[in-house]
């Protein structure tokens, strides 16, 4: 199989405009991501995904690769047309506010595939356990529900499951905005209109439960900072020393 990791990254982001280009240590947060990527090895080729000519030129100007797309609601499909005519056949979508991922969970995300031999899952991707309840309560931590074999039932913002038999030990799991697509299902993905759960949600892999589609989740003890708020910027500085 080819595999290649694209990293969308757009300017404008609603809740923390231009975080991508905001500094860690000596480096922006796209450029540590970008290269904290291909130092994995574990990609035939690594590039950017921008609308945004500034996130272009940060690119290119450290020696990495990018191309430029039209506007798009969601990285996903942002990495639709990215990858239109590259021939490939799995897809890593790894979010540019993730600058701290590392190789082992990359490689359980490709290892999805190597084993799916039937060829039924369309997306696989990352959750953490979440322990604390003010993380379990923040509405920018995607919470996500499975079945007993891994499957997604449901993505949320809100707390899920809601924990009612209080005699009951619940757990509770942070989606990690890391996928891993067959090419052929992330091009039927950009097609598909967004339905009403993932417009609520604002939560793009919805839109792959609601068309009926397989998502794998893979627990990960993998902790990082993903970058949505000032105060993730402020904690991510921290890791860096």
């Amino acid at each position: 199989m080819k595999i290649i990791a694209v990293i969308p990254a757009r300017y404008e982001a609603s809740r923390f405009p231009a975080k991508l280009m905001q500094l860690l240590g000596e480096k922006t947060v796209i450029t540590t991501t970008y290269q904290n990527v291909v130092e994995t090895g574990l990609f035939d080729e690594v590039f950017v995904a921008t609308d945004s000519e500034i996130i272009f030129d940060e690119i290119v100007k450290n020696g990495g690769k990018a191309v430029m797309t039209g506007q798009h609601e969601t990285g996903s499909d942002r990495i639709a047309e990215a990858v239109q005519n590259i021939d490939c056949d799995i897809v890593i979508n790894v979010q540019g506010d993730e600058p701290f991922l590392k190789l082992e969970p990359l490689k359980q995300l490709i290892e999805v595939f190597h084993n799916d031999e039937n060829q039924e899952i369309s997306l696989a991707s990352l959750k953490i356990k979440l322990t604390e309840m003010e993380e379990v309560e923040n509405p920018n931590n995607v919470k996500v529900i499975t079945d007993n074999n891994g499957f997604a039932l449901y993505f949320s913002r809100s707390v899920i499951p809601f924990h009612r038999e209080i005699s009951y030990k619940v757990d509770y799991f942070k989606h990690i905005g890391v996928y891993a697509f067959r090419k052929h299902a992330l091009i039927q993905f950009s097609k598909l209109e967004m339905k009403p759960l993932e417009i609520s949600e604002k939560i793009e892999c919805i839109r792959y439960l609601e068309y009926g589609m397989k998502i794998k989740l893979i627990e990960t003890n993998f902790i990082g900072v993903g970058i949505d708020t000032p105060e993730d910027l402020e904690k991510a500085r921290k890791l860096i020393g």
